[in-house]
């Protein structure tokens, strides 16, 4: 499995200069962070994906969006691989805005207000991430998954701090070793 955090997002850019909420609800990518996208695409194409698991807020979906312009494979939505519930960007779009916009993909699973109106504690978080890890080993078939998704889930899942659209190795039943970085694509 590979998860990815989203590319660059308006928030990142605020955040990462101020250390400050700019109080930015789910933001849209940055020009940035579109490019880092569109160069994944062949990237998943070469580690043969077939699959995209999609966190529910813009900045994944338009994530998964570019990804797909190079390397078009099914999308399934799923709100567990959300990120933690910590800043204004974790305020999400309701399941009838994300559907108007996203026409081809399905949100019928989601609630209307599908994020946490809470702060999530740690714990929490490792909970939905160890829930997640169980599904998906349980389940199988999760060789060819790319996971779209954000900082807080990767490294509830692997321990590691990973920057915009990086990629990371993931096997949800533990092998040695769990979790490696991807090499970035050359372009």
């Amino acid at each position: 499995m590979i998860l990815i955090r989203h590319g660059q997002s308006e928030f990142n850019v605020v955040y990462g200069q101020t250390r400050q909420d700019p109080g930015i609800e789910d933001p849209k990518l940055t020009d940035t962070g579109r490019s880092q996208a569109r160069a994944l695409g062949p990237a998943l194409r070469a580690l043969n994906v077939a699959r995209l698991l999609v966190s529910p807020y813009t900045r994944t979906l338009e994530t998964a969006a570019l990804l797909r312009e190079s390397h078009d494979v099914p999308v399934t939505i799923e709100p567990i691989v959300r990120e933690r519930a910590a800043f204004s960007c974790d305020i999400g779009s309701p399941r009838d805005a994300l559907a108007a916009r996203w026409p081809e993909h399905t949100f019928d699973h989601l609630d209307e207000i599908w994020w946490s109106k809470h702060e999530e504690s740690d714990a929490s978080l490792h909970a939905r991430g160890h829930s997640f890890r169980q599904t998906v080993a349980r389940n199988g078939g999760w060789h060819d998954i790319a996971v779209v998704t954000h900082w807080g889930f990767i490294k509830a899942l692997t321990g590691l701090t990973v920057g915009n659209c990086t990629m990371v190795r993931f096997d949800p039943t533990g092998s040695s070793p769990p979790a490696e970085l991807v090499p970035a694509p050359q372009t």
